[in-house]
């Protein structure tokens, strides 16, 4: 599909550049490329999202206790 996008001309530039470097007359192959992986990374986001907060509950109070204890000290090391 055909559509309309607005992009800064350092950005056109720089796929203009690209487009050229790979062999190519225009940049919509590289856009549409950074689309699929955007919308790829997004998905994986999500899906990282709802694992971790299906974990919701999972712990008892001293295992949620212990967890927290062992993040501070990791926390501490890392300073």
């Amino acid at each position: 599909m055909r559509t309309t996008l607005e992009i800064p001309d350092d950005q056109r530039a720089k796929l203009l550049q690209l487009a050229a470097a790979r062999g190519m007359k225009g940049f919509s192959s590289l856009v549409t490329e950074a689309l699929a992986r955007y919308l790829a990374d997004e998905e994986e986001r999500r899906g990282r999202i709802e694992r971790a907060l299906s974990l919701q509950g999972c712990l008892n109070a001293k295992e949620a206790e212990e967890l927290e204890r062992s993040v501070e000290a990791v926390r501490e090391r890392w300073r």
